[in-house]
């Protein structure tokens, strides 16, 4: 891991008629870092991940991405930059097969668009693409599955391949446990441990502290629009304000 940032956020702020939302959030991301957001409900933790995907406009502040203001940049130009993001919900085409989903993905980033070519060719460039980002997620054996019939846990996993068929170098995954059961935690967990240790910088949004505070280098909670802290998983959880955040009164 490099110290040099890929990513910060400084002073950043979001107001919404007279609602502070997001207050004053500075922020710096070493590259290959993964760092894990984590919050009370409302803290403000996905609104942070819009404001960084450009989901959403700050009132204030700079977000900057390989040493590039891109407060103002767009969606698909964060995305060029080599920003990619996963919500809390599934995106997918439910009626087409999990190579497909991911085809399409790597067609865009190929210069492509995304519509489904009715008869691709089984080696162009972008179905080699979504066939080896499948095999990276573990899942080349349900090529040929609808992503609709998928299980949850496949779901996501398909969702972070597609991600990955774009060659991101910062992903933003927002709660990607999310409605996944519970047998099938550790297993998206170590997919999300080998993203990361190929070298991709990862900001996660979890509910689940087991699974951050076992994958991630830091912790960033917030609370109430604010950065709390942010340090190593053992000093986070030994903050006396982090436990009265969650708990109400310290451990």
């Amino acid at each position: 891991m490099s110290d040099q940032p890929v990513l910060t956020v400084e002073h950043l702020a979001l107001s919404i008629g007279g609602a502070v939302i997001i207050d004053d959030v500075s922020l710096s991301v070493a590259r290959g870092e993964m760092l894990g957001v984590i919050g009370p409900n409302g803290a403000g933790k996905t609104t942070l991940f819009n404001l960084i995907s450009g989901v959403m406009t700050p009132t204030g502040g700079v977000v900057t991405l390989e040493g590039c203001d891109v407060t103002n940049q767009t969606i698909d130009a964060r995305a060029r930059a080599g920003l990619g993001r996963t919500f809390q919900t599934s995106s997918l085409f439910p009626a087409l097969s999990a190579v497909e989903n991911v085809r399409l993905a790597a067609q865009v980033k190929l210069g492509g668009s995304t519509s489904v070519i009715r008869f691709p060719r089984s080696n162009d460039a972008a179905t080699t693409i979504a066939r080896g980002r499948l095999d990276e997620v573990g899942l080349d054996h349900h090529g040929n599955t609808a992503a609709g019939v998928l299980s949850h846990g496949d779901k996501r996993k398909l969702e972070i391949a597609m991600l990955l068929a774009t060659d991101p170098s910062v992903i933003l995954l927002d709660e990607p446990m999310a409605g996944v059961a519970s047998g099938d935690v550790a297993g998206l967990s170590e997919v999300i441990r080998q993203v990361h240790r190929s070298g991709r910088t990862v900001l996660m949004v979890e509910h689940h502290l087991d699974v951050v505070l076992g994958l991630v280098d830091r912790v960033a909670v917030m609370h109430h629009g604010q950065l709390l802290a942010c340090d190593t998983p053992d000093a986070v959880m030994a903050d006396e304000a982090v436990q009265k955040a969650y708990l109400g009164a310290p451990l």
